[in-house]
């Protein structure tokens, strides 16, 4: 008997067995993104507009004339010019950014320590902690800011009546407003008590999903404890640490209604104003609203510069 082998031609496949089927292309459901469009357009309304509107401002002669009707005059680059020839403006940035960054990295450092801190407590007296800053975040800032005034008040405020009490008989009356550095550490202490909840409560989360069997056998090797938080614990919890930091670089540079408040009682505005309180003069108080549109993309631009590489390294991480 003559056996026949028969060979399959190069690049062809064995006769007799059928060509497999094409893989089928999957078809999108439309329905989750049915779903997110009304979400979407009510965020390009209510953010979209207010911004192409002061991109619009920046570039005319926008005062009280225009509101009450009057045709608004292209001026170009002029507002912009205005505002980077003010000396004030780059007092004001100075200001802002050194701020901004203080706040930030005492909060970042207070809310990280805390998180670790709530990891070591019992459950009970853990459960207290979160919830005393919970209903101290949760707490209206304009009600934050008449406890702060209260306390640090120069005729009645408890921290005079501590000083003094301790023998510093300089602080009995002092007025914690009426000096630049001593207004900005009042502020900078409201704006880090309001601040570091929200970074307790992300990054404890964040610590408690860290896998013990880790921990332990790090121990076993012989790490420390700052070599696990080094090595093991913050690597882990990086894409929160990268958005909480974006959070507060971005909040802490806005940062409008605690200073302004203050700003009333101690009678020292430029020497403590900031990027918010520096475009509501201008704008509100002045009545210049194209040169304030001027000034707020400014601080839009250098907002972005600031939180640009967190951005990108959380983009890397593929956490969004």
């Amino acid at each position: 008997m003559t056996v026949t082998s028969t060979r399959a031609k190069p690049g062809g496949i064995l006769p007799g067995r059928p060509e497999p089927p094409a893989p089928k292309k999957r078809r999108r459901n439309p329905l989750p993104y049915l779903l997110l469009l009304p979400a979407v357009l009510i965020v390009l309304v209510d953010m979209g507009y207010p911004l192409l509107r002061q991109i619009t401002m920046a570039f005319q002669h926008f005062s009280l004339e225009q509101q009450f009707g009057k045709p608004a005059e292209f001026v170009g680059l002029d507002n912009f010019t205005r505002v980077l020839g003010d000396s004030a403006f780059w007092l004001t940035l100075g200001r802002s950014l050194a701020f901004c960054l203080v706040c930030a990295a005492l909060t970042m450092a207070i809310g990280i320590g805390g998180a670790l801190l709530l990891t070591k407590l019992s459950r009970a007296v853990s459960v207290f902690v979160q919830a005393a800053m919970l209903l101290a975040w949760a707490m209206p800032v304009l009600s934050s800011l008449q406890v702060f005034q209260w306390i640090f008040d120069s005729r009645s405020g408890v921290v005079d009546w501590s000083l003094a009490g301790l023998g510093l008989q300089g602080m009995a009356g002092y007025n914690w407003f009426s000096n630049p550095v001593t207004f900005f550490a009042v502020a900078a202490i409201l704006v880090i008590w309001m601040s570091v909840p929200l970074v307790v409560f992300m990054v404890y989360a964040s610590v408690t999903q860290i896998d013990e069997s880790m921990l332990e056998a790090s121990t076993l090797d012989g790490a420390n404890g700052w070599k696990q938080f080094r090595e093991i614990t913050v690597p882990t919890i990086a894409p929160v640490l990268l958005l909480v930091t974006i959070l507060e670089i971005i909040w802490d540079l806005r940062v409008f209604t605690q200073i302004f408040i203050l700003q009333k009682n101690g009678g020292i505005t430029e020497q403590t104003n900031v990027l918010g309180t520096y475009v509501y003069q201008v704008g509100l108080s002045g009545g210049d609203y194209g040169v304030a549109s001027a000034t707020a993309l400014i601080m839009l631009l250098i907002t972005l510069l600031l939180t640009w590489r967190y951005v990108t390294q959380f983009l890397k991480q593929g956490e969004v």
